[in-house]
Protein backbone atom coordinates (compact mmCIF):
# COMPACT_ATOMS: atom_id res chain seq x y z
CA UNK A 1 0.00 0.00 0.00
CA UNK A 2 1.12 3.87 -0.89
CA UNK A 3 1.78 6.14 1.69
CA UNK A 4 -0.77 8.79 1.80
CA UNK A 5 0.57 11.96 0.81
CA UNK A 6 1.59 14.67 3.36
CA UNK A 7 -0.12 18.35 2.15
CA UNK A 8 2.39 20.50 2.25
CA UNK A 9 1.86 23.93 3.96
CA UNK A 10 2.91 26.87 2.54
CA UNK A 11 4.76 29.22 4.64
CA UNK A 12 3.24 32.81 4.48
CA UNK A 13 6.79 35.48 5.13
CA UNK A 14 6.01 37.66 7.84
CA UNK A 15 5.89 41.28 7.46
CA UNK A 16 9.62 42.01 8.62
CA UNK A 17 10.61 38.89 5.76
CA UNK A 18 8.40 40.37 2.59
CA UNK A 19 9.44 43.88 3.68
CA UNK A 20 13.09 42.46 3.07
CA UNK A 21 12.52 40.89 0.23
CA UNK A 22 10.42 43.68 -1.70
CA UNK A 23 13.61 45.71 -0.66
CA UNK A 24 15.64 43.40 -2.42
CA UNK A 25 13.95 43.41 -5.38
CA UNK A 26 13.21 46.91 -5.53
CA UNK A 27 17.33 47.64 -5.31
CA UNK A 28 18.19 44.96 -8.52
CA UNK A 29 18.49 46.75 -11.67
CA UNK A 30 17.06 43.89 -13.83
CA UNK A 31 13.78 43.36 -11.92
CA UNK A 32 11.76 46.54 -11.76
CA UNK A 33 8.21 46.60 -10.49
CA UNK A 34 5.85 47.12 -13.29
CA UNK A 35 4.31 50.97 -13.46
CA UNK A 36 0.42 51.23 -13.76
CA UNK A 37 0.71 51.82 -17.38
CA UNK A 38 2.50 48.69 -18.06
CA UNK A 39 -0.11 46.36 -15.83
CA UNK A 40 -2.91 48.03 -17.08
CA UNK A 41 -1.76 46.95 -20.70
CA UNK A 42 -1.16 43.45 -19.67
CA UNK A 43 -3.44 40.67 -20.99
CA UNK A 44 -4.22 37.18 -20.41
CA UNK A 45 -1.71 34.34 -22.55
CA UNK A 46 -4.83 32.55 -23.40
CA UNK A 47 -6.12 35.40 -25.16
CA UNK A 48 -3.33 35.55 -27.42
CA UNK A 49 -3.09 32.35 -28.38
CA UNK A 50 -4.82 31.70 -31.69
CA UNK A 51 -5.59 34.11 -34.61
CA UNK A 52 -6.21 37.50 -34.82
CA UNK A 53 -10.04 38.11 -35.18
CA UNK A 54 -10.69 38.57 -38.84
CA UNK A 55 -12.33 42.03 -39.87
CA UNK A 56 -14.00 40.35 -42.63
CA UNK A 57 -14.99 36.70 -41.07
CA UNK A 58 -15.57 34.17 -43.80
CA UNK A 59 -19.19 31.99 -43.00
CA UNK A 60 -19.63 28.70 -42.81
CA UNK A 61 -21.36 27.11 -45.11
CA UNK A 62 -22.16 23.44 -46.62
CA UNK A 63 -22.38 23.63 -50.50
CA UNK A 64 -21.90 20.17 -52.39
CA UNK A 65 -19.63 20.08 -55.62
CA UNK A 66 -19.19 17.84 -58.62
CA UNK A 67 -16.58 15.43 -57.81
CA UNK A 68 -14.04 16.81 -60.80
CA UNK A 69 -14.09 19.90 -59.29
CA UNK A 70 -13.11 19.05 -56.26
CA UNK A 71 -10.43 16.63 -57.33
CA UNK A 72 -9.15 19.56 -59.34
CA UNK A 73 -8.58 21.93 -56.58
CA UNK A 74 -7.44 19.30 -54.21
CA UNK A 75 -4.95 18.19 -56.63
CA UNK A 76 -3.12 21.81 -56.49
CA UNK A 77 -1.70 21.04 -52.60
CA UNK A 78 -2.52 22.94 -49.63
CA UNK A 79 -4.67 25.99 -49.55
CA UNK A 80 -6.98 24.29 -52.13
CA UNK A 81 -10.21 26.15 -50.35
CA UNK A 82 -8.34 29.47 -50.27
CA UNK A 83 -8.06 28.86 -54.38
CA UNK A 84 -11.33 28.11 -54.62
CA UNK A 85 -12.64 30.69 -52.33
CA UNK A 86 -10.43 33.16 -55.15
CA UNK A 87 -11.73 31.82 -58.17
CA UNK A 88 -15.68 32.51 -56.86
CA UNK A 89 -14.74 35.84 -55.73
CA UNK A 90 -13.35 36.66 -59.27
CA UNK A 91 -16.42 35.54 -60.88
CA UNK A 92 -18.71 37.93 -58.64
CA UNK A 93 -16.12 40.86 -59.62
CA UNK A 94 -16.65 40.09 -63.24
CA UNK A 95 -20.36 39.29 -63.04
CA UNK A 96 -20.66 42.43 -61.01
CA UNK A 97 -19.08 44.21 -63.72
CA UNK A 98 -20.97 42.64 -66.48
CA UNK A 99 -24.57 43.82 -65.36
CA UNK A 100 -25.56 46.20 -62.55
CA UNK A 101 -27.13 45.61 -58.99
CA UNK A 102 -30.80 45.45 -58.71
CA UNK A 103 -31.37 43.64 -61.91
CA UNK A 104 -33.01 40.10 -61.89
Amino acid sequence: MSKPLKKQMIKMPSLAEDRKITAAAKADPDAQPLSGKQLAGMVPARALRGRPPSANPKQLVSVRYSPEVIEFFRSTGEGWQSRMDGVLKQYVETQSKRRPRGDA
